[in-house]
């Protein structure tokens, strides 16, 4: 016969279950309150955020010039100039080869739309140009019956295009005051903050600095490793233009998945019109396998490593941010969760429970502390000048 439970504890474990639920709920509640208000102020803080990342690749430059004597303004200004000749050597080094090349592209383009179509009037198809005239016709009325979604879309996009600019200047402003003010900031939130405040924000300030680095510099890393591989897979079929889509694709590397859809396409399309279909599906065969070891294998690793998270845990955190807040959730998954647990490692160390030996430690070297500290009076049994 099994013994009957006990009411009192019971009682208190349901009493326990709802004090632990009722918190619960609070914290999840004023995290919601937090992402409302975050939303709202999105058009302030995405430059913040993207000044931030921009600092996190320009601050060893100016940190090395800071160390040679230069002055904090005139350090920032030249990091700041030389980064946007540094962009606009990669516009120019994308731009340039492919304005060279365009009239060939368009060529290769026009040739390939033609192949396609004998390819569609041949067997299995048997599409006739009847068909595709027909087809063409449809498509051009159910555009011109749609006109009103394509200009809707159309200022969309304009608009869209408009925020980025604004964005990206706002964000190259604040990485130039990050570069100038940033040593300084930890100091003035000492002295801001009250109490135990003034010790703990800042350092875990801090460490959130240095893991923001390491993820940016861990995605820089995977993106050289994209460009590296799918460059020379380009260089082996021949496509024209290897050294532009290399730098796309590092480019595009910063940007999750529709960064590398974007960089893929355009490589395919590109060996499409210039080698034929068979090289353009091997170049679609090698951004695949290129991207699956990047997204399963280097980035988890790489990132792990240099943030401190499991390999498993930045796959399940880009999954939820790309559900959640799409391409920007994707971008942001990886160093917010890293910058939680920061915040829970350090809360870890202060709210761990010291064994009976650290205690002991710690008073006997605050003893020896203080008798360093306390003046020497003459102690007996010194030696008595004579």
């Amino acid at each position: 016969m099994s013994s009957p439970l006990s009411s009192t504890k019971t009682a208190a474990a349901l009493r326990t279950s709802a004090r632990v639920s009722a918190e619960v709920l609070l914290v999840l509640v004023a995290a919601a309150v937090a992402l409302w208000v975050l939303g709202r102020m999105w058009s302030v803080v995405w430059p913040l955020i993207v000044g931030l990342f921009l600092t996190t690749l320009t601050w060893p430059l100016a940190r090395f010039l800071r160390r040679l004597g230069w002055w904090p303004s005139l350090a920032a200004s030249v990091v700041t100039v030389f980064s946007l000749l540094v962009g606009a050597g990669i516009v120019a080094l994308i731009a340039v080869p492919v304005a060279g090349e365009s009239g060939e592209l368009a060529d290769g383009v026009i040739e390939g739309i033609d192949r396609l179509r004998e390819w569609a009037a041949g067997p299995p198809l048997n599409i006739g140009d009847d068909q595709i005239t027909g087809a063409l016709d449809t498509a051009t009325a159910q555009l011109q019956d749609s006109v009103g979604s394509v200009v809707t879309t159309a200022v969309t996009g304009v608009s869209t295009v408009v925020n980025g600019l604004v964005t990206a200047v706002l964000a190259i402003f604040l990485m130039f005051f990050f570069l100038k003010d940033g040593p300084r900031f930890l100091p003035w939130l000492t002295r801001q903050l009250p109490g135990r405040l003034a010790t703990d924000v800042p350092e875990v300030a801090s460490r959130c600095w240095d893991t923001l680095g390491a993820f940016v510099r861990s995605q820089a890393f995977v993106g050289l490793l994209d460009a590296v591989f799918i460059g020379l897979g380009l260089w082996i079929l021949g496509v024209p233009l290897v050294l532009p889509l290399a730098v796309l694709t590092f480019v595009c590397a910063f940007v999750p998945i529709v960064g590398a859809l974007f960089a893929g396409f355009v490589a395919v399309v590109i060996a499409l019109v210039s080698n034929g279909p068979m090289d353009a599906l091997l170049v679609l065969a090698i951004i695949v396998v290129v991207q699956q070891l990047e997204g399963n294998v280097f980035q988890p690793m790489i990132q792990s490593r240099g943030l401190g998270l499991h390999a498993a845990t930045i796959l399940l955190a880009v999954t939820l941010g790309g559900s959640l807040a799409g391409v920007v959730g994707s971008l942001l998954a990886v160093p917010v969760a890293a910058l939680l647990g920061v915040v829970w490692n350090y809360l870890r160390e202060q709210l761990v429970e010291d064994s009976p030996e650290q205690e002991a430690e710690a008073e006997a070297e605050a003893e020896a502390e203080a008798e360093a500290e306390a003046p020497d009076d003459g102690a007996i049994g010194s030696p008595v000048p004579s």
